[in-house]
């Protein structure tokens, strides 16, 4: 029997993904490290390398179909002649009613108790937006339900659902998530359903950083490290001294790591990714700017490569370019906590008897997964990167 060539698992959130390309056809060879397929995962589109020698048999899903890590794609022959034959799906049975006009996906009846024939993925996008799997057509080899159908038999029941119930919102435009926005979407609940959490803010005052900042641009120099740039560095100093922040609960245990990986909530046009700067805590501002710069560039086109989306142990979300003020962000599990950056403002301060002076002044909030960080830990870790971010020099060198 031929080998089956799954759906790998190219980040560390992956669920599913979709087949974008097939790099070779039917009966084609092979060698080690030649792309095979362009996939869309939940955070990039990618090429999947071959990790051995081999021919492509039979393609299981097709362009554009989503396949969860793990569902086979495709069959392996062993070389030595054409690819396997698959059996064509089987015809309609007659008493299964044909697709009504307008698009609308067919439905049949399932004799009780029968598990419908259903993909991983169509089953669990079925549970989220309320389908019974029961009835539902499948299109996909053999009549198996794929998200596509699920994602069908939802859009015609809220269609349904409108015209019997018109309301007075006006015309109601839909479209179903991309497979970044659903992954997403299922990664936020569980964080927030599975994860107790404490936060915790604290206002800082960042003018000397805002001057450094200044001073640099008058001097003409032409890469100014941001001030996000400034706060990655001070996390990634102050997750050194303080390990329990740079951590994972897992399983029942607390994992705690040697390297500080920061990772970098970056929003495009349909996801939000999160690029990582390795080894923050032992690279130079400049370096760090750089680096993100780069990885920001490269969120925005969609051509982060896996690797460049791994191992975070910490993550930095800033939404001061926006002017809000302050926020609290979801804990990106497994890390055990993430810090939320606000916008800097100016506000008064009493210098002295009768002299006032205005500072630049910006509020960070950290979210904590509170089964290992408890409120005492936040607090340190927060003090530390307030300390380090109100002497700034010392991040420059």
């Amino acid at each position: 029997m031929a080998d089956q060539l799954t759906m790998p698992k190219l980040s560390d959130s992956m669920a599913d993904a979709v087949i974008i390309k097939w790099l070779k056809t039917p009966g084609q060879t092979f060698a080690r490290g030649e792309g095979l397929i362009e996939v869309e995962t939940d955070k990039a589109t990618v090429v999947y390398e071959a990790e051995s020698d081999g021919t492509l048999g039979a393609i299981l899903v097709a362009e554009g179909e989503t396949a969860a890590v793990g569902e086979p794609i495709a069959t392996l022959s062993n070389g030595e002649g054409a690819p396997a034959a698959t059996s064509p799906p089987p015809s309609p049975a007659p008493s299964e009613p044909a697709p009504v006009d307008g698009g609308a996906p067919a439905r049949r009846a399932e004799p009780a108790g029968e598990r419908p024939n259903a993909t991983p993925v169509a089953r669990r996008a079925a549970v989220e937006l309320g389908v019974s799997l029961h009835g539902v057509v499948g299109t996909g080899p053999g009549g198996r339900v794929t998200v596509e159908d699920v994602r069908a038999a939802a859009a015609s029941g809220a269609a349904a659902a409108a015209e019997r119930e018109p309301g007075g919102k006006g015309d109601v435009m839909t479209r179903d998530l991309t497979p970044t926005e659903t992954t997403i979407a299922r990664r936020m609940v569980e964080s927030a359903t599975t994860t107790p959490v404490l936060t915790a803010a604290v206002d800082v005052d960042v003018s000397l950083v805002v001057a450094l900042r200044r001073g640099a641009r008058e001097a003409g120099e032409e890469a100014v490290p941001s001030l996000n740039d400034f706060v990655v560095k001070a996390a990634a100093l102050a997750l050194r001294e303080h390990p329990r922040v740079n951590a994972s609960y897992a399983g029942g245990r607390m994992e705690t790591y040697s390297r500080v990986n920061v990772g970098i909530a970056v929003a495009t046009d349909d996801a939000l990714l999160v690029p990582v700067v390795l080894d923050a805590d032992r690279r130079s501002l400049a370096e760090i700017a750089a680096e993100s710069r780069r990885l920001a560039e490269a969120a925005r086109r969609r051509t982060l490569t896996p690797d460049e989306l791994h191992h975070a142990t910490f993550t930095v979300s800033n939404l001061g370019m926006f002017g809000v003020r302050s926020f609290t962000a979801i804990v990106d599990a497994p890390q055990a906590a993430i810090l939320a950056v606000g916008a800097t403002r100016r506000e008064a301060f009493e210098e002295g008897p009768g002299r006032m002076a205005f500072r630049d002044v910006l509020t960070m909030t950290i979210t904590c997964d509170h089964r290992i960080v408890y409120g005492a830990h936040a607090a340190q870790f927060l003090s530390h990167l307030r300390e380090l971010l109100e002497r700034p020099l010392a991040l420059t060198l």
